[in-house]
């Protein structure tokens, strides 16, 4: 576990000392936000009554701003690798377990704070945060900033080049996060479009946060159940990677 935080420390300090990560993180989903709440306002069919687009849409952004901090904190390996300090960290007697979860920790803990920030902005759309939903929301996200972490770190692993790493966020962890049911409902859309939501795990994650925050009715339980479940399949599936690219990380 020395091991593990010490790089979860290493990825916090690595973020706080490039704050423009920042705006990348939150600027962009923020501007979704903005946008598409005022473009679809008055033609949006909420699934809960009364509900504006602008409040349905508020816990995906939060996911997507979570994804994107995955994505920058895995970009990291490809950089580690190329610098040379992931084999240095390879050749270490700690576990190989351990410097996942050292990674994976650190995305977690970037991902949650930054999304929990946007959180605070939901009552300028009407959502209204009380303490215990807030904190309720904080475990989600962090529960899914766990699991898309490592669903990153599988896919920086296998990576040379972050252009290449860019290439496959744009054609998978892109859809992935349209098919949540962050961006539209999964009640009106095509039966192919509804089914591929459901078997979606990410799309847990999301009612789970909705459920948290009181924008929608329901028990939490069987979505954080299933987020769990994706995140223990990422972490063992990184774990799995790691520990299969030794002989090519150390040429």
């Amino acid at each position: 576990m020395n091991a593990a935080l010490t790089l979860c420390e290493r990825e916090l300090v690595r973020f706080f000392r490039q704050p423009n990560r920042i705006v990348g993180a939150i600027g962009q989903p923020a501007i979704f936000w903005v946008l598409f709440g005022a473009a679809f306002r008055k033609s949006f069919d909420a699934p809960v009554a009364g509900q504006t687009y602008q409040q349905f849409f508020l816990p995906g952004v939060a996911v997507l701003i979570v994804l994107f901090t995955a994505i920058f904190s895995t970009i990291s390996i490809i950089e580690d690798r190329r610098d040379g300090f992931l084999q240095s960290v390879l050749v270490a007697p700690a576990p190989r377990w351990s410097m996942v979860l050292g990674k994976l920790l650190g995305g977690t803990v970037l991902a949650t704070l930054q999304a929990a920030l946007f959180l605070l902005l939901g009552p300028l759309a009407g959502v209204p945060l009380t303490p215990a939903g807030f904190l309720g929301a904080m475990g989600v996200l962090a529960a899914v900033g766990f699991a898309l972490t490592g669903l990153g770190f599988c896919l920086a692993w296998r990576m040379d080049s972050t252009q290449g790493f860019h290439a496959v966020m744009s054609v998978f962890l892109m859809p992935l996060w349209l098919l949540s049911g962050a961006f539209f409902p999964a009640e009106g859309a095509a039966s192919w479009l509804s089914w591929a939501i459901r078997l979606n795990p990410l799309s847990y994650g999301v009612t789970a946060l909705r459920v948290a925050l009181g924008m929608q009715p329901g028990s939490p339980a069987v979505p954080l159940l299933v987020t769990a479940l994706f995140a223990c399949l990422t972490f063992g599936g990184a774990c799995v990677f790691a520990r299969g690219r030794v002989a090519a990380d150390l040429r």
